[in-house]
């Protein structure tokens, strides 16, 4: 693994307050420029740094800052590591335990149907399978089809949201937008609206116009035929 400096720009304030190295020493050692140090030491930049020590840190020698002190020249060198860690490098499909193998079809067959934007391989990363297991279920022509169900590869245990919701992201970027008829009836456009009538509109306020004198016209009659009824009675 390849060695860099933890906390650049701290450690470059711990060197300007605590150490006699020049700018251009410090802006090597810690991969910054010559002036962005001198502002650290003007007090510019890096005002809220905590500086770290790298010597607690394990990264640099007290006798390599003295040398370099020494000599405006020397270049400061990081200190070996005194344990190396080795990369991580993870070839293949993701490994899925034994208890959970059974389970894989089942998250394949939930991808699939609620996700058909994803590739094989993106698949293939989720849940730990091989493309031919994925062709299988997706063709219907896996030996056990009839007994899947689509099961949530999350709720199995089998990738984590976050990954999902990655290789969904990444899946959706090159697909294009939405047409109107697949998202349903939507609002007309202004340009339509735009180009409507005067009078449009109007018409249902002069239905309901028409319909409310028609019924004064009938209470005014019920009227009239009481009144008449009233005069009959007197008589």
């Amino acid at each position: 693994m390849a060695q860099t400096l933890l906390m650049p720009k701290a450690t470059a304030v711990w060197l300007v307050d605590n150490t006699a190295l020049s700018f251009d020493q410090i802006a090597q050692f810690c991969k910054l420029h010559p002036l962005e140090v001198k502002a650290i030491a003007d007090g510019e930049a890096a005002q809220g740094i905590k500086g770290l020590d790298p010597i607690a840190t394990g990264q640099l020698s007290r006798d390599e800052i003295v040398k370099a002190e020494k000599d405006p020249n020397h270049k400061l060198k990081l200190s070996e590591p005194k344990v190396r860690v080795p990369d991580s490098k993870r070839r293949g499909p993701r490994y899925t335990p034994v208890s959970k193998r059974q389970d894989r079809p089942n998250a394949i067959l939930w991808l699939v149907r609620n996700h058909p934007e994803l590739k094989d391989a993106q698949i293939s990363r989720l849940v730990g399978t091989t493309k031919s297991t994925i062709e299988q279920i997706r063709e219907r022509t896996h030996w056990n089809s009839t007994n899947l169900a689509p099961m949530d590869p999350v709720t199995l245990g089998l990738c984590s949201q976050i990954d999902l919701d990655l290789e969904v992201e990444k899946a959706s970027k090159g697909r294009p937008l939405p047409t109107a008829a697949e998202l349903g009836a939507t609002l007309q456009s202004t340009s339509e609206t735009e180009n409507l009538p005067f009078g449009y509109g109007r018409e249902e306020e002069k239905e309901k116009e028409i319909d409310a004198n028609a019924v004064f016209a009938k209470l005014q009659s019920l009227k009239s035929d009481r009144r008449n009824d009233d005069e009959d009675d007197q008589y």
